[in-house]
């Protein structure tokens, strides 16, 4: 009887241990509490969030849409893009168009002119000089990289053969357009999205740097043979000779568009 009585005590425990027991529960309960109301504050922060996301999601769509225009030819160096003509294209608000203006200023592919608008940016020799700073250090080291093959180079063929056939069509445009795709091709090799993402400013803005080419056929056919040349090297699995034809065609690209600036500047 005494053990059973013991086993009892010991199960529902004493005056002190009843006491931490209600302390430790109520403890509990305050702290659920201050977790649930917490909660409830950020959730209400969020969806007070909301309608600004999805104004900044559309504003990104926007500036995705205008940088491949760039990046495309479709808005030269020094155009004017109209709130009202682009907006109204778009069938987006003036503050989404604005914020999209906004993002690709940062991203040095718009300028901004007081009381006069928004225009694609006119690059300097300097601003050329850092694209293709920005260009070896990326694409070089995306074929440096790549490790054993084989190497996933269909979209860089893919990129070739659209090049080759803009220069069949004699579409001048198109195979400015295909040359850029190359590049961005090249850079995915890498795998990274972050180097994509980047990679898709500076090309963007590099297109901008064509335009002082007078003729773009002379200057983009020569590199559409060096194009099939560097896949065909990446398709034969030698990574190291890939790198080297890049690195030296980045430096005869460059040379040649600093020299087109350079007669520009001298005309002036």
């Amino acid at each position: 009887m005494a053990i059973g009585a013991k086993g009892a005590k010991s199960r529902s425990g004493g005056p002190s241990e009843r006491a931490e027991g209600a302390e430790r529960a109520g403890g509990a309960e305050v702290t659920d509490a201050a977790e649930h109301s917490r909660g409830s504050g950020l959730a209400a922060g969020l969806e007070a969030d909301r309608a600004l996301l999805g104004r900044t999601s559309t504003a990104e769509r926007v500036a995705d849409i205008l940088r491949d225009r760039i990046a495309e030819g479709f808005f030269p160096p020094g155009t004017r893009l109209s709130e009202d003509s682009v907006g109204g294209a778009l069938g987006v608000s003036r503050n989404t168009l604005r914020e999209a203006f906004r993002l690709l200023t940062h991203e040095r592919l718009l300028v901004h002119e007081l009381n006069r608008g928004v225009f694609v940016r006119v690059l300097t020799v300097d601003d050329l000089n850092d694209i293709y700073r920005v260009r070896r250090l990326v694409e070089c080291a995306a074929v440096r990289g790549l490790g054993e093959p084989p190497y996933a180079v269909e979209a860089v063929e893919a990129a070739v053969l659209a090049g080759e056939r803009a220069a069949q069509d004699r579409a001048w445009q198109d195979l400015s357009t295909a040359n850029i795709r190359f590049h961005q091709a090249i850079v995915s090799l890498a795998g990274s999205p972050r180097a994509d993402e980047l990679m898709r400013g500076v090309l963007a803005e590099l297109r901008l740097v064509f335009h002082i080419m007078a003729d773009p056929r002379r200057f983009h056919a020569p590199y559409l043979v060096r194009n099939r040349q560097i896949l065909e090297v990446l398709q034969g699995g030698d990574a190291v000779e890939a790198e080297r034809l890049l690195a030296s065609y980045l430096d005869d690209s460059q040379g040649q568009l600093a020299d087109a600036y350079g007669r520009k500047m001298s005309r002036r």
